[in-house]
């Protein structure tokens, strides 16, 4: 369950950063300080060899030099695990992953073992991942030994054997048992035919080359698509203990695929579009919070950026908020999936476009200035067409040496969302007490929405109030802000907020309160005057307190509408509580003390005549046990009744009814057992003396 969770949240944080934008980065400084934290040795070593090449590897392609170093404890366990004979062929194809990279030193008798029982076990196999730990455990023998003779007898039985849990959609199963398929699946027999190609003593028949190579055709058809170019793989969520979500599903597919490529001659045919769509699947996600997902992102980039396939080049941008203010420079930067330096080529802007707009481009085509020191693509001016606001940047990517097209893709154009910010100029703002017609100025204030402001006005219910001001771009073009807001505030805290409209430049709106006494609740007095201009792209966005104004309304008819109530504040629960004063009710009036005190004697006076009626009666000690064990356990017995009758006192002066009861059972358990042997003494005593 933790994994199929873990699968949902990495495919929802891809959609969500999707949706935000389509520009993808490379690897960068930040993924080599989180697998710093994510891979993280516990005492010095990690909790299995299967963690351990996962940290080894990640921090190796990241090229992290300032690891922790495991390499002693790794090789003791990888020593541990391959020459011990009970160890299965998982645990053995995980220390060989490990000593991969750890290059520990495993001797000559210890392969041979590992080559007889990896060999047994592939005859015995009847899983999917039975053959692929197998099958994978001797490639990487053969790999890191050189003396190591290390092939498959029957390679072409074997891959038969691994091809028939194929499907026709290009999926497989794990065992022929279950008829449920999975891309994951699909990754490990691609993996593991691809070792079963390179361990052949002879080569396996092409047709079944062939034959693998239409299976990953049809795989491909199954493969799920945004509009970006974005491609995943991921499988029916059926059972929460084989669901792989789809980054390790995906991840899966890419790593057999780059095995099989690696081992067959010829190419697989695979469509560079393909490779970079897989590709912006992975740097989507960002930096994983999982180190398992960290690790498979990473190591599915590395297979990515082989030799084997089309290498992918990323397009990005340090910035994508530029400043006309500052005079900003546009800078784009191309490199390989893994942050490597691209080889020499040209970044061409070709056109740009206001956002949800498919006017002409407002651009002409033109190339970016590389600079070499920074490893950048320059525009430093953009051009007079591009004022303040949102864009989409299309660029291309040219290559100056037509054979690097065999070795990288460059893919089509790339569309980059672009923001342009400035300084937006606030012109002949003035605010003005109108009377009805219009016409006649009853009282004029000049502004300064740059600064401070505190005009004084006043009206009554036949004048107006008008509010007018311009706002222009940088380049001198009429600007209209995402919000422009004027707001009248009551000194009972009522509010009352209006949208300013505007006309080109020109920004104004005008108050009637004839017919606004209304909805201001007929309520008179001083009103604080606020004014809000705001957008994503406005540098000096304001919210701006300009005065007040003092009305004078008439009086509210019976039925007119009344202020809502005041809201309480959100807060006020959060504070102190009034304070609460119990009052107990008064003490029943008590006897006097004298009297107390001859009732206790009262009460006592039982006990004593319990004590006489003893010695009336003549009570001895004739019958009490001599020998030391029945003794022993005679006065325990006595002691245990003292103990219930101390008990009973501590009950009437301090315990409660719970509390007495638990001390009763505690004792009660020990009178039975102590009484049940001093009086099966006593019953034995007494049998002996009748039969004497």
């Amino acid at each position: 369950m933790p994994r199929s969770l873990s699968g949902f949240l990495v495919l929802l944080l891809f959609v969500s950063i999707c949706e935000a934008a389509s520009l993808f980065q490379p690897i960068s400084d930040s993924h080599g300080s989180a697998a710093l934290e994510l891979f993280t040795p516990d005492h010095g070593s990690f909790k299995s060899l299967e963690e351990t090449y996962e940290a080894l590897r990640t921090f190796e392609l990241l090229g992290i030099e300032k690891k922790p170093d495991v390499t002693a404890t790794a090789c003791r366990s990888i020593s541990e695990t391959v020459g011990s004979s009970s160890s299965a062929p998982k645990e053995l194809f995980y220390a060989l992953k490990a000593n991969s990279i750890a290059k520990c030193k495993i001797n000559e008798k210890a392969s041979q073992g590992i080559i007889t029982r990896l060999n047994a076990a592939i005859k015995g196999a009847s899983l999917l991942l039975d053959f692929y730990y197998s099958v994978g455990g001797l490639v990487l023998i053969k790999d890191q030994s050189s003396k190591a003779d290390v092939h498959l007898a029957d390679a072409e039985g074997v891959f038969r054997s691994v091809k028939a849990f194929s499907q026709s959609d290009g999926r497989w199963r794990y065992s022929s048992n279950n008829p449920e398929s999975s891309a994951f699946a699909s990754g490990i027999a691609l993996e593991t035919l691809a070792g079963i190609v390179s361990l052949a003593s002879s080569e396996i028949d092409q047709s079944l080359i062939n034959t693998l190579k239409n299976d990953i055709r049809k795989l491909f058809d199954i493969v799920e698509k945004y509009d970006d170019g974005v491609l995943y793989f991921d499988d029916k969520q059926l059972d929460d203990r084989d669901y792989e979500g789809p980054l390790s599903t995906t991840s899966s597919v890419v790593r057999g695929l780059t095995a099989f490529a690696a081992v067959t001659p010829g190419s697989l045919n695979l469509q560079g579009d393909k490779i970079l769509g897989l590709a912006k699947f992975f740097l989507g996600i960002g930096v994983p919070g999982d180190a398992k997902d960290f690790f498979n992102q990473i190591d599915s980039l590395s297979c990515l950026e082989s030799d084997r396939f089309s290498i992918p080049l990323i397009l990005s941008l340090p910035s994508t908020v530029l400043s006309l203010t500052k005079k900003d420079s546009l800078k784009v930067r191309v490199n390989t999936l893994l942050g490597s330096n691209a080889p020499t080529l040209t970044v061409k802007l070709v056109g740009a476009f206001n956002s949800g707009s498919k006017d002409a481009s407002l651009v002409e085509s033109q190339e970016l200035k590389f600079d070499e020191e920074a490893g950048v693509h320059i525009l430093n001016n953009l051009p007079k067409s591009i004022d303040v606001g949102s864009y989409t940047f299309v660029f291309e990517i040219v290559l100056h040496e037509p054979e690097r097209e065999k070795v990288y893709y460059t893919g089509s154009q790339t569309e980059v969302q672009i923001y342009v910010t400035g300084l937006i100029k606030i012109e002949n703002a003035e605010i003005t007490v109108l009377d009805s017609d219009l016409a006649s100025v009853e009282t004029q204030k000049k502004l300064d929405l740059a600064g401070q402001n505190a005009v004084s006005l006043s009206a009554n219910h036949l004048q107006k109030l008008r509010l007018s001001f311009q706002l222009t771009t940088p380049r001198g073009l009429a600007f209209k802000p995402h919000q422009a807001l004027f707001k009248l505030r009551h000194e009972s805290k009522v509010e009352h907020i209006f949208v300013v409209g505007n006309s080109g430049k020109q920004f104004e709106i005008v108050l009637n309160f004839l017919g606004l006494v209304e909805k201001f609740f007929y309520l008179s007095g001083r009103y604080e005057i606020k004014l809000t201009v705001g957008d994503a792209v406005m540098e000096n966005s304001l919210l701006r307190a300009l005065g007040h104004i003092e009305l004078d309304l008439p009086e509210p008819p019976e039925k007119a509408p009344r202020p809502p109530p005041r809201s309480a504040d959100p807060y006020s629960r959060y504070g102190p509580k009034a304070e609460i004063t119990h009052i107990f009710r008064a003490p029943e009036k008590q006897p006097p003390k004298e009297l107390s005190l001859v009732f206790l004697g009262f009460t006592i006076l039982p006990s004593l005549g319990f004590l006489i009626g003893l010695l009336r009666l003549g009570v001895n000690l004739k019958n009490f046990p001599t020998k030391a064990v029945p003794a022993t356990f005679a006065i325990l017995f006595h002691f245990g009744i003292g103990a219930v009758l101390l008990l009973y006192v501590l009950f009437w002066l301090k315990l409660d009814l719970f509390q007495t009861l638990k001390l009763l059972g505690f004792l009660g358990v020990f009178l039975v057992l102590v009484g049940h042997r001093i009086l099966s003494h006593l019953a034995a005593t007494s049998s002996k003396l009748k039969s004497a």
